[in-house]
Order: structure tokens, then sequence, then C-alpha cells
């Protein structure tokens, strides 16, 4: 991060090569900036169906020993590179409850990339309720344009669940979304909790609509300008 007397004759030559050179300081910071990309995603559902496990198994590798309600919001990163880009995945971990969720639920929409939702495959009314969720999110006039996944959580528990994967998988139809079965908890299931979060980040990075990547000069002044949608190669 930036920190933010000669004869005549050698006068303008100096200013000169001053404006060069912040020049040059400016491309270079341009430069820079752009060759990361911040992705955005937010993770929604009700309280304790394992939103706060899932980002910690994604960003950290590991699940966390112990949690506690998600007061308001909180957000983990993990830099990632697809196709030899860095990419950084901001993983937004929202609050499920209401009482702290009416003071903050303008900054989980904001400038948002793509939404996971989050349900509990071992409790039916979690599932239930993404009905509400999806409302809220559409309420805040997220764009059909933006993806959107659907996570059931806790699959380990295999004999306590509720929610039959076809019916799951018919919501997300329905809803246009993904459906990934998966448990924070679990260690052998830590890569389709990666895949989630992978997915999303290939299909935002092919979308090529979040960031004016190519540097041009025009008349003296630096534009940015987008670059061309690119063929999707995500693997999901």
């Amino acid at each position: 991060m930036a920190n933010h007397s000669l004869a005549n004759e050698e006068g303008p030559s100096r200013c000169k090569s001053k404006g060069l050179s912040s020049s040059v300081e400016m491309s270079s910071s341009i430069d820079q900036s752009v060759q990361t990309r911040i992705f955005k995603i937010i993770v929604i559902g009700d309280s304790n169906v394992g939103k706060t496990c899932l980002t910690f198994r994604f960003t950290g590798g590991s699940f966390p020993d112990k949690t506690e309600a998600t007061i308001g919001v909180d957000f983990r990163e993990k830099a990632v590179e697809i196709e030899g880009e860095k990419i950084k995945v901001q993983v937004w971990d929202t609050a499920g409850q209401e009482r702290f969720r009416k003071s903050m639920v303008e900054h989980y929409y904001r400038n948002v990339h793509a939404v996971v939702f989050v349900y509990d495959v071992t409790k039916m009314a979690s599932f239930e309720n993404l009905k509400t969720w999806i409302q809220e999110c559409n309420g805040h006039h997220v764009s059909a344009s933006v993806p959107r996944v659907l996570v059931g959580n806790k699959c380990d528990l295999v004999d306590h669940i509720q929610v039959p994967s076809n019916t799951a998988l018919k919501f997300a139809d329905a809803h246009n979304m993904l459906l990934f079965e998966t448990s924070a908890k679990d260690p052998k299931e830590s890569q389709n909790v990666e895949s989630i979060f992978m997915c999303l980040a290939c299909r935002l990075k092919a979308q090529k609509s979040l960031l004016y990547r190519d540097v041009e000069r025009e008349e003296g002044r630096l534009k940015l300008s987008q670059e061309p949608n690119a063929k999707n190669s995500c693997p999901c």
C-alpha cells in the first residue's frame, strides 16, 4: 500500500521527469489493482444450519472447535487461482436470527456477486424457510444474473435426514440453482465444500462482467475497457 532549488534551465527538465515518474507509478498501481479480482459471496439461511462452519471449512480447511451465533455479519477471504488468474473469494457469513439482521441486512446484499442458500438436511423447517430467504434476496434487488446455489448441510447425519435429495433437487431446479449436499464437519466432504465456492468463482470469472481489465491509453489518459465475454469453462 502506498503511504500517502535548481537552475532555470534544469527546472522544466526535472518537472517533466517527475511527471513521467508519477504517470508510470499510476499505471503500475492500476496494473496491480486489476490483477486480483474480488468476488463477494454471501451465505444465508436459518440459524444453526452450519453457515459459519461451511465458511471455515472453505477458507481455513478445518472445522471450528467451537462456534457461536453470528452477530450481524462476518466475512473470511481465500485467495484462489483459476486458469492462471489470482482471485480473492470473500465469503460473507450472515446471521440467521432476525434480531441480529435488522441493522445489517443492507450490507449483506450490497455489491453481491453470488449467493449460497444453506439448509440443514436434518431439519425440514430450515428447508421450508428457504422460500423466505429467497424472498428477502429478491427484495433487495439481487439480479437474476447473480449465480445462486443451494447447499444441504450435515449430510453425515444419515440417520436423521428429513429432507430427501429428490425433494431438494426439485426445489433447486425450480429456482435455477445447483444443489450440493455436503457436511462441513466431515473431513471426507471437504472437497465437496471446496467445490461449492470454486464453482461459483469459476462462473463469476467466466462472466467477465465484474472488472474492467484492459488498460489503454487515450490522449494521455488511462482508460479502462471491459474485456468481452469468454467461453464459460466452469467445471460444474
